[in-house]
């Protein structure tokens, strides 16, 4: 394996012994990727290059569309994209308000180099960026405080353009914010800010000493994440990786807001195919009842034309490159390969890396990913957020602090509906399973 850091090692194995998605390290452990890496990478090189990809990922429940989606934003942090992760939700962050789903965007904007939000260092940044063109120009003398500020805000509305055409606002905020932190108004910046990122109830005060009005509506989110875009590209980084995750939760939205979140798609995608977004890689996952089902994108037409994808062939052959690809979910056999990579990752760090690769072999890992399987219905698929979880967090740490403990001898498997998922208690109706392995 790979050399790992003791500290991406620990925020790893932290993650899975929660029973969570690792937020990074996931290119340790990804099984039955591989097929997909030769399409993400060109897509990853269109989208820095300046061209905007739209990609549709269905799968059922368990199959891990998080886990891809995550293991797409990795890739795209490696070649310094931006990256924001929203879940879609009835009540928190509903599909046909796209201004909902720009605020939260900016509330989980992410890169390599900062934790969400990084809205403000990548507007600082993109200062900085204006203001070392201005000076590289040679047209302004480094100490003239006056003309420096008025050349950099000459060269912004030349950035921002084609942006402030739809949506003066978004240069006039940015203007705002760097006024503000200029004279050392921090509250001020703070508020204009928000409001940049589509934050509502932002202080009167301070949108009006930006000269801006009211809350970002649905109709304007599509041009400030245009400004955002521009923004991104002018700080460093070439896109944006924006991942709408669990989209068919439209399914269980009154029929009125349904049809207006998947017209809201619809837009989205033409928008994306049309150019308008340079830099940006859309994203979204889904179940095949969603991209299939009455109450899904075959809802409406124009939307299930756009998102068409033959699925009846061979599994094997599934092009990586359409717009909308499947996952397969798991079997017995790819479990104890997530299971080896993951032993293997702890005993790296180990003490004992000898013992816990012995009582812990691949044959343990089957007998353990077969009665967890068995506990959940046999449903291989729903089975690899609880056999990692158990694997780390009740086995793998007992053989590494219990000398005297065999897994064989000393570990029968419990699985209680407390600690499942709604998807993972809806495959089994008892309430405590006992599984001896």
């Amino acid at each position: 394996m790979t050399t790992v850091s003791p500290a991406r090692r620990r925020e790893v194995i932290d993650a899975l012994r929660r029973g969570a998605v690792p937020s990074a390290g996931l290119d340790l452990f990804a099984v039955g990727l591989d097929r997909f890496g030769t399409a993400i990478g060109e897509d990853l090189d269109s989208v820095a290059a300046g061209a905007s990809v739209f990609k549709a990922v269905r799968g059922e429940y368990g199959s891990g569309k998080t886990f891809f989606a995550r293991w797409i934003a990795e890739r795209a942090k490696q070649a310094n994209l931006a990256v924001a992760e929203v879940q879609i939700s009835e009540n928190e962050t509903p599909l046909h308000k796209l201004e909902t789903v720009y605020r939260r965007l900016g509330e989980r904007l992410t890169t390599s180099a900062f934790p969400p939000s990084a809205l403000r260092p990548i507007v600082d940044g993109w200062f900085y960026a204006l203001e070392e063109d201005v000076l590289a120009a040679g047209q302004v003398a480094g100490d003239d405080a006056d003309g420096l500020d008025q050349a950099v805000a000459d060269l912004l509305d030349q950035r921002l353009a084609t942006v402030s055409r739809r949506a003066p606002a978004f240069a006039a905020a940015l203007r705002g914010y760097r006024a503000a932190a200029t004279r050392g108004d921090a509250a001020t910046a703070d508020a204009v800010l928000a409001w940049l990122g589509g934050q509502p109830h932002v202080a009167a005060a301070a949108r009006r000493a930006a000269g801006v009005r009211g809350d970002l509506d649905h109709f304007a989110a599509l041009s400030f994440l245009q400004g955002l875009l521009a923004v991104l590209r002018d700080s460093g980084h070439p896109g944006l990786l924006l991942v709408l995750d669990e989209v068919e939760t439209l399914q269980r939205v009154r029929s009125d807001a349904r049809d207006k979140a998947l017209n809201s798609l619809r837009q989205l995608i033409d928008e994306v195919h049309s150019g308008r977004f340079p830099g940006l890689y859309l994203v979204i996952t889904g179940t095949p009842a969603f991209y299939d089902g009455p109450q899904g994108v075959q809802r409406l037409a124009p939307l299930a034309q756009r998102l068409a994808v033959d699925f009846s062939t061979d599994p094997r052959f599934d092009n990586p490159r359409a717009v909308q690809i499947r996952l397969s979910g798991f079997t017995i056999d790819s479990l104890v390969e997530l299971g080896g990579r993951v032993r293997d990752l702890y005993a790296d760090g180990s003490a004992a890396p000898e013992r816990v690769s012995a009582l812990v072999d691949d044959a343990y890992l089957g007998e353990l990913a077969r009665a967890i399987a068995g506990g959940l219905g046999g449903k291989v698929g729903v089975a690899p957020r609880l056999f990692l979880k158990k694997l780390v967090g009740e086995v793998l740490d007992r053989v590494d602090q219990f000398p005297e403990f065999d897994p064989r001898q000393h570990y029968a498997l419990t699985l209680s509906t407390a600690e499942m998922t709604d998807v993972e208690r809806n495959a089994t109706s008892a309430d405590e399973i006992s599984l001896e392995i």
